[in-house]
């Protein structure tokens, strides 16, 4: 797994590509964490280049959104690849997570 930040005016915009599971869970957990520690509340989700997601990686993406929830900020997921968006649909965070087609929306949403 590869995880990038970008830093945008009012939002930070992570990209994760590879396979986040058991393996690189905790690597993606602690950058979105050290993000939020270090005082992003607005977090951008570019998933486009994610090829797995098992239930580990769905347990950080909830996770973070539930810590962001506490400090009154947001995360918006983009660009999910089909067979990613098949497994947040089946687990049912689809529903409670905010997520949008493209990046340029997320970023409209995030900031709204």
């Amino acid at each position: 797994m590869e995880i990038q930040s970008r830093v945008g005016d009012d939002y930070t915009t992570f990209d994760i590509r590879g396979r986040l599971d058991a393996v690189s869970a905790s690597q993606a957990e602690a950058a979105l964490n050290d993000a939020i520690e270090a005082g992003a509340s607005r977090l951008v989700v570019n998933l486009a280049g994610l090829e797995y997601v098992s239930s580990a990686g769905l347990r950080v993406v909830l996770a973070t959104a539930k810590r962001l929830s506490r400090r009154d900020g947001k995360m918006v997921l983009c660009e999910l690849q089909s067979g990613v968006r098949e497994v947040f649909s089946m687990s049912g965070l689809l529903s409670i997570l905010s997520v949008a087609e493209s990046e340029a929306t997320a970023h409209s949403l995030v900031t709204a």
